[in-house]
């Protein structure tokens, strides 16, 4: 299986594993900055069994200054989670949402961070999944709980002191704007980490919101991070970076995650700030 074939999984390839005996466990990621109607999309129309997980509220931690916007979620907590959406030991898992998996990732990331082997992306969406003519029930689906135990820490992290030390390249996931500084819609100062990289999310897809064919997703990373360099990556809150981990993971890099992200730093005002391209 390459690479890719890991992160990501094509409709009609997710329709046949559905139709089979392994087939995974769908969770929905209905999720975007400044909407809170996420499960009123899920209700009105979702992939047959998916179940609807709310970003905010079992995805991340309680949000402070201090720890930014999204945190990590309390394991135990993650995992409670985690059994509500059916998963078991060995469960195969495929997320994804209506944004090109930008919410989606999150759960992709946590899953894998958590100890979960099978995690993928459903690649361009429910829109890519409808537009291929394949069925979408409404209503909730509530699964049989599961008895998955979850372990943290199989993907790497990092902190602010690590972001401020890092010595490879430091991706910051945000819209070029923000990196910039000439705009910060919602956290406390503007402008980027000083010796950032802006490499912006919304790059790492095509206009049908699906990932960049593989060999356009690799050079983009060429063009970015160095053979051999060590990669991590933030965003505002930790979100859209987890989006990014996942494109180089389906481009063969591995990256580590700043969760506190600009949220984190920015409200820290001893940490400096960068402007400017």
């Amino acid at each position: 299986m390459s690479a890719r074939e890991q992160v990501l999984v094509t409709p009609a390839a997710l329709a046949a594993e559905l139709a089979g005996e392994d087939a995974p466990v769908l969770l929905d990621v209905r999720w975007a900055l400044g909407r809170t109607d996420g499960r009123e999309q899920y209700l009105a129309a979702h992939l047959p069994g998916a179940v609807f997980v709310d970003l905010d509220r079992e995805l991340a931690g309680p949000a402070t200054p201090h720890a930014g916007r999204h945190p990590l979620p309390d394991p135990a907590e993650l995992q409670a989670a985690a059994r509500r959406w059916g998963l078991r030991s060995g469960s195969r898992v495929v997320a994804y949402d209506a944004s090109g998996a930008m919410a989606a990732a999150r759960a992709w990331w946590l899953l894998r961070w958590a100890g979960l082997g099978d995690v993928r992306l459903l690649d361009g969406g429910l829109s890519t999944w409808q537009a291929a003519g394949l069925p979408v029930e409404a209503g909730e689906h509530t699964p049989v709980p599961g008895d998955v135990v979850l372990n943290p820490g199989a993907l790497p992290t990092t902190d602010a002191d690590g972001a401020a030390t890092w010595t490879g390249v430091l991706l910051d996931a945000r819209a070029g704007e923000r990196f910039r500084g000439e705009v910060e819609p919602i956290d406390p100062r503007a402008g980027h980490v000083p010796g950032a990289v802006s490499a912006p999310t919304q790059d790492n897809l095509g206009p049908d919101e699906a990932f960049l064919p593989e060999a356009a997703l690799v050079a983009r990373f060429a063009g970015l991070v160095p053979p051999g360099e060590p990669v991590a990556v933030y965003c505002g809150s930790g979100v859209t970076a987890a989006h990014e981990v996942a494109a180089l993971a389906a481009a063969g890099i591995a990256a580590t995650l700043y969760p506190g992200s600009w949220s984190q730093w920015s409200a820290d005002g001893a940490r400096p700030v960068a402007t400017g391209a």
